[in-house]
């Protein structure tokens, strides 16, 4: 502007603190009250206007505004859907001009990714990504000096069994980031969990927070969250993550989310690769007589939910109770599945609690995996785990229609020659000179061969 380089008007906005009205999005709720007496006691906020759901008649909706107003702020509890824009797009047109908004509402819905439909995204999308993207349009001619969301770290790690929470809040940081561009204020925090109880978080156990600090995250106190709070918005902060970490335990984990390597120590490859036992559990299982192999299998099986479910003692577990009636629900049947597949080295499904729904029948769903084991002393044939890689490396790299249809007529013969019986065919006869003919045979062989013997199976 000194040096007269700018064309046309040049407009300043001056930034200011929210002196006017504050609306607060989920203002009865156990985050939403917490931050509306932050800013009333700690900020000087005179004019609130808290809405929910249930508005006036959510419980300790009363004693909250009570106290607020013995600090000398007017507070408005309002009722409002927030899954409904027009009546969001009503209530701030009655509100009046607004200097800030703090956006705390949202709901869960956790499930793994192959149980998502329809109804479980909406529960938890439109309450938090819908709604804020409508906060942000209606309120585009407001003098806003705060636009706050309130996201997850869940939007950063992608927590296991919430990928549609997940993905609510990384559409609010990405939200922030594009009002950021457009000069428009916005801070998104994606938090922790809360050590206090109640809202989302009310029916979480014991097990859960423990769960949650095994992966290195603890719970906030009060006092730190806002303190938290105050240092996104006072440094003047977009997208943030105000999360309590624990790097000692970071650390010591096999597997660390991405966006947190930077934080912790890397562990030397031969450091690691001694804590790796030489004899897979596989080939410990395969040691055993039947009978000690059954137990062995669904004792890992319990004390893994134990371990997970937070009891000290695997005889807590009921062989034949179902993991659903003894408090697994999306998230621990994620970190459930997790350990066995480390215990295991077994490729196993999300679902796998699901799909065998008691330990005594998970138990034999693993004795399963393990195939043909005889009466103990041997481990797997290496054969099968030849093949096992073979299918991983086929289905891995999905061969072209041509080729595909040659490795078929290859695994057709050897099928052949499995269910043939034992004694081989004599040499020089028809059965044998086929074997051989295929045994050495190239691509457009085996495709010429199938069209003249099997021609139906080429279609």
């Amino acid at each position: 502007m000194a040096q007269a380089r700018h064309i046309g008007k040049v407009v300043l906005t001056i930034p200011h603190t929210p002196d006017g009205t504050i609306l607060i999005t989920g203002g009865t709720g156990n985050l939403g009250s917490l931050i509306a007496h932050h800013l009333v006691t700690e900020h000087g906020a005179r004019d609130l206007v808290l809405t929910s759901r249930q508005g006036p008649n959510a419980p300790g909706a009363t004693e909250l505004t009570n106290q607020l107003q013995e600090h000398g702020a007017r507070v408005r509890t309002i009722s409002c859907d927030l899954t409904d824009r027009a009546a969001l797009a009503t209530l701030i047109d009655e509100i009046g001009p607004l200097t800030g908004v703090v956006h705390t509402a949202g709901a869960l819905a956790d499930a793994t990714i192959d149980h998502l439909d329809t109804d479980v995204l909406a529960t938890t999308l439109t309450p938090k990504a819908n709604a804020a993207w409508w906060l942000h349009e209606l309120t585009q001619d407001h003098d806003l000096a705060l636009f706050v969301v309130f996201s997850s770290i869940a939007g950063v790690l992608g927590n296991a069994g919430q990928a549609n929470y997940a993905a609510a809040n990384s559409f609010l940081d990405a939200l922030i980031t594009h009002r950021r561009r457009q000069g428009l204020p916005g801070t998104s925090l994606a938090w922790g969990w809360w050590q206090r109880e109640g809202g989302m978080t009310a029916h979480l156990t014991q097990a859960d927070h423990d769960r949650m600090a095994r992966d290195g995250i603890h719970g906030l106190t009060d006092a730190e969250g806002t303190t938290l709070f105050d240092t996104a918005l006072g440094r003047g902060l977009g997208a943030v993550a105000p999360v309590k970490l624990h790097l000692p335990t970071l650390n010591r984990a096999d597997t660390v989310p991405a966006v947190l390597r930077g934080l912790v120590r890397a562990v030397r490859p031969a450091a690691r690769q001694a804590t790796v036992p030489a004899e897979s559990w596989a080939d410990r299982i395969a040691a055993l007589v039947p009978e000690e192999r059954d137990r062995a299998v669904l004792d890992l099986v319990r004390q893994q939910s134990a371990r997970v479910l937070g009891h000290s003692d695997a005889d807590r577990i009921d062989p034949g109770q179902a993991f659903k009636d003894t408090g697994f629900d999306s998230l621990t049947a994620v970190e459930f599945r997790n350990r066995v597949t480390t215990a295991t080295g077994l490729r196993l499904p999300a679902t796998l609690i699901f799909d065998h729904p008691t330990p005594n029948a998970l138990a034999e769903h693993l004795l399963a995996q393990l195939g043909p084991l005889g009466d103990g002393g041997s481990s797997s044939p290496e054969v099968l785990r030849d093949l096992e890689r073979f299918e991983q490396q086929l289905f891995g790299t999905r061969p072209d229609d041509e080729v595909g249809t040659a490795i078929a007529v290859r695994l057709r013969s050897i099928l052949a020659r499995l269910d043939a019986p034992t004694t081989a065919p004599a040499a020089g006869t028809a059965s044998a000179q086929v074997l051989d003919t295929l045994e050495d045979a190239s691509q457009s062989e085996l495709l010429s061969f199938i069209d003249k013997e099997f021609g139906r199976a080429s279609n």
